[in-house]
């Protein structure tokens, strides 16, 4: 699969995968769904769900450290400024073969382009969150966020 057809998969999802609404309770039981569904296939996360400026879900798995709950918010802070996906943006970068530090003039310390973090996108009012997951391949957190999200748009 091409970079480019990777963006527009993701741009696609990006553009289905959108709220009418969203409240605390939705995000937890968004959060509580990844959850249940990551013990289903056997696998360790962190998951997170923020959404207007508060955290409404957090959960580390055992097996996970405290470097997942980082990257959970270095992921999230590629979200909440760019408003799509990290994996999207990553692989816009890769594209570009450049560095999110080259382009952008970010610490990546702070940000990192790396698939997992979701937008949390209201229908005519934009990004108002993200929903994250750390702990598995980048494009295997991305999709784990994605077939849970499909069950609740």
């Amino acid at each position: 699969m091409s970079i480019q057809s990777d963006i527009d998969r993701i741009t696609e999802e990006e553009s289905r995968l959108q709220f009418e609404h969203f409240d605390h309770d939705l995000g937890h039981r968004i959060g509580t769904a990844l959850h249940e569904e990551a013990r289903n296939r056997g696998v360790s996360v962190a998951i997170d769900v923020t959404a207007y400026g508060q955290q409404l879900f957090h959960i580390a798995m055992a097996g996970t450290t405290p470097d997942n709950d980082r990257w959970i918010e270095r992921k999230v802070a590629v979200v909440l400024r760019f408003h799509k996906s990290s994996l999207r943006v990553g692989r816009a970068l890769a594209a570009e073969k450049m560095t999110i530090e080259e382009r952008y003039y970010v610490n990546p310390r702070e940000f990192v382009p790396h698939g997992g973090s979701f937008p949390i996108r209201l229908r005519g009012a934009g990004v108002i969150g993200a929903i994250t997951v750390s702990g598995l391949a980048q494009e295997d957190d991305h999709a784990l966020v994605v077939s849970v999200l499909e069950r609740f748009v």
